[in-house]
Order: structure tokens, then C-alpha cells, then sequence
């Protein structure tokens, strides 16, 4: 039935060793993408609140801070949190890709802010409302909505990110799969590696993917057409 695959191929995809290491390193990438998903969650909300505030210290702060970040190289991050902050390499990787991810998620806090109307504040003002249930109440259900497809994009960019850490010794994906490769000297088998590891990340940001279109699809229902 499998006569056209290689024996070579064939050798390679049944043995269980393969898999141990790719399952060994995709449970690192996935303890490095979630914390970090987690972590930059919430400081790139606060980020993008503060700058987004009408308070000039805040706004003044969050601004540099997002500036910096976006104009470094992540892997130069991750390489200052393992060099000079003497890290382990995963907290180096979750710390480097965490601030990274935070200043655009920041990014995106803030756009989804400022599309709300000014009308939305001042009729939320007109009832009493002070800035932070204006900001709970009125403006975040409305903008979260908006910021869901941007967001959960740069979650799947943390995903395939995650990959950087290879170079800091953190034993992700990559790295996993990497050494793997140096175990076998013929191309199709090396290749077959890594057909492997893009079929791994695929299926991972493909359903996170899919969950993000669900969820905002939920969260829009009622609100009118999605976005708008």
C-alpha cells in the first residue's frame, strides 16, 4: 500500500523515538507560548490602556516603553535575558517573547480603543459613569471584539516565535527536532523531520485559529456586523 514511500521515509516515521522528541519539545514550545500568552496578555492591555490615557506620565511611559521594545530584535531579547540576566533558557525565551508580544498587543489595545466614538464617552459620561466604569462597561465590551482577530494573530506569532529559543538552548520544537535531524545523514529523512515539525505548528495555530472566529463570532452577536 505504502510501496511508493521510501523505506527510508518508512523507517523513520515508525520509529517511536521520533516522536518521544518532538512530543518532549513541543511540550516546552507550548509552556513557553502559553505563559508567554498569558503574561503578555496582561501587561499589553495595561500598556495600551495606560497609553492610550489622557494622564502624560502614563502615556509618556508606555509610548517609550512600546517604541524600544518594537524596534529590538526578539531574539536579541531573549539573548539579553540569557546573557546578561543570567535566565534559564525557557524563562529567558518566555521573558524576551513576553515583552516583545506585550508592546504590540499594546499596539492593539490602543487602536481598538480609539475606534470606539467619542459620542460612546460622552453619553457613558452623561450618566454618571467615571473613567474606569466608562472604560469597564461601555468601551471594552465594545472594542474587545474588534482587537480579537489582531490579537489572537500575534498569539500564533508566539507559537512559531517560540522557535527562537532554540538558540538560547531552551529544548522546544525546533531545537528538538533539530537535533533529531543530526541523527540521520539522508535528505528525504531530514526533510521528512521537518515536514513533521510545520505539520505540528500548523494544526496548533490553525485550531487557535478557528477558536478565535468562534469566539468572536459569539462575542459580536447582537452588536451588529463584525468589526463594524
Amino acid at each position: 500500500m505504502f510501496n511508493w514511500i521510501s523505506p527510508d521515509i518508512i523507517a523513520l516515521l515508525t520509529d517511536p523515538v521520533v516522536y518521544q522528541a518532538l512530543l518532549r519539545g513541543l511540550g516546552v514550545t507550548l509552556e513557553i507560548a502559553v505563559i508567554t500568552i498569558g503574561l503578555s496578555f496582561v501587561f499589553g492591555v495595561l500598556l495600551g490602556i495606560f497609553r492610550f490615557s489622557k494622564v502624560p506620565v502614563f502615556s509618556q511611559i508606555a509610548t517609550a516603553y512600546i517604541e524600544f521594545i518594537r524596534n529590538i530584535p526578539l531574539l536579541l531579547l531573549m539573548l539579553t535575558c540569557y546573557f546578561v540576566a543570567g535566565l534559564p533558557s525557557a524563562a529567558a525565551a518566555i521573558l524576551g517573547l513576553s515583552m516583545y508580544t506585550s508592546a504590540i498587543i499594546a499596539e492593539v489595545v490602543r487602536g481598538g480603543l480609539n475606534s470606539i466614538p467619542t459620542g460612546q464617552w460622552e453619553a457613558a459620561r452623561s450618566q454618571g459613569f467615571n473613567y474606569v466604569q466608562i472604560m469597564r462597561h461601555v468601551v471594552l465590551p465594545q472594542a474587545v471584539v474588534k482587537m480579537i482577530p489582531p490579537i489572537v494573530s500575534q498569539f500564533v506569532t508566539v507559537i512559531k516565535d517560540s522557535s527562537f529559543a532554540m538558540a538560547i538552548g531552551a529544548f522546544e520544537l525546533m531545537y528538538e527536532g533539530t537535533i533529531l535531524a543530526g541523527q540521520y545523514w539522508k535528505a528525504t529523512q531530514i526533510i521528512t523531520i521537518y515536514v513533521l515539525i510545520a505539520l505540528t505548528y500548523f494544526v496548533i495555530n490553525f485550531l487557535l485559529s478557528h477558536l478565535s472566529r468562534k469566539l468572536q463570532t459569539k462575542l459580536s452577536a447582537g452588536r451588529g456586523t463584525i468589526g463594524q
